[in-house]
């Protein structure tokens, strides 16, 4: 999720209320919109993609008002669970779809793509399940690839990387691959700059941000926003973090799930909002945060499929 230009109106990307946009056996792509904006009170303003992205990850609105999506998956048909081994897959569908960056307009309008449908590769032809793309001040593109690498002993080729395009889409570079050294990644799940210009990701295989200049040069490590799903830099340089996947006893630290509040600058934490869900196992909390322009925090929540807000005190 992400707020819009106006500082007030939220925009959400989401999965057409399942995990998938496309139907599993036969790659057919859901009628519903996937990406939406509602007002503060939480009324639905507008909606557009049907038939567009099968598994929305990420969403950024720049500073123009445009609303960029990732789709990190495709909607290539699946054999039924099961099926017997060597059981080939339906037919495809006619539409391919997937492993690609929308540009959009405010009004649904698309301006740009990033990436081929339904192909898994590299820039500057394929893109390889984007998480997530943020745009710098000068209009460059970065965009997160690759959420398979947190899972135990991927494979060595697994992609974790950042590829940089200009703002008319033209690739510059990638950096990064997979691994836990500094400059590494196993996931990376969510970018954000701060007021520097210096890029966020949050490494979320690895527990921890990891923070570089423009050109991809490692500039620091911090852990103690936990393992973060979803960052959020406000014009303050505070730091929002949403951790939905911790617990105290499957991730190292003894993390609890919820959204944790510090500063860009120095990377204090000084606030925590907890898990509304109290279960210790699942996954319930936000996955994705945005603050609006009068500081209400906003969660994306992946169990519930609802978002929550909270009201700074």
């Amino acid at each position: 999720m992400d707020i819009d230009k106006d500082g007030r109106s939220v925009w959400v990307a989401e999965r057409c209320g399942a995990n998938s946009c496309a139907d599993a056996a036969t790659g057919k792509m859901s009628p519903l919109d996937p990406v939406l904006t509602f007002d503060a009170s939480g009324k639905l303003v507008k909606s557009f993609g049907a038939g567009m992205i099968a598994f929305a990850h990420g969403i950024h609105v720049d500073r123009d008002g445009n609303i960029w999506v990732t789709d990190a998956n495709d909607n290539r048909p699946r054999p039924a669970r099961g099926a017997p081994a060597g059981t080939p897959p339906p037919a495809a569908p006619a539409k391919l779809v997937g492993h690609q960056v929308i540009k959009f307009s405010p009004e649904g309008q698309v301006l740009m793509t990033l990436g081929k449908a339904r192909v898994a590769g590299n820039p500057p032809e394929a893109l390889t399940e984007p998480n997530d793309v943020v745009t710098a001040p000068n209009g460059d593109i970065f965009v997160a690839e690759g959420h398979a690498g947190q899972g135990n002993n991927p494979p060595p080729d697994t992609v974790a990387r950042i590829s940089k395009f200009t703002k008319d889409g033209k690739f510059i570079k990638s950096f990064g691959t997979l691994g836990s050294a500094p400059g590494e990644f196993r996931t990376p799940h969510a970018l954000a700059f701060d007021s520097r210009g210096r890029l966020f990701v949050g490494d979320r295989g690895n527990v921890r941000l990891q923070i570089f200049d423009q050109d991809g040069k490692f500039l620091d490590q911090w852990l103690q926003f936990s393992r973060l799903s979803g960052i959020y830099i406000d014009k303050n340089d505070m730091l929002y973090g949403a951790d939905s996947e911790s617990s105290e006893t499957s991730h190292p630290g003894g993390w609890k799930r919820g959204m944790r509040v510090g500063s860009a600058k120095d990377g204090k934490v000084l606030y925590f909002i907890p898990d509304p869900e109290t279960k210790p196992t699942g996954t319930s909390a936000a996955e994705g945060v945005a603050v609006d322009a009068a500081g209400n925090v906003y969660g994306a929540e992946v169990g519930p499929k609802a978002v929550k807000k909270y009201s700074k005190k």
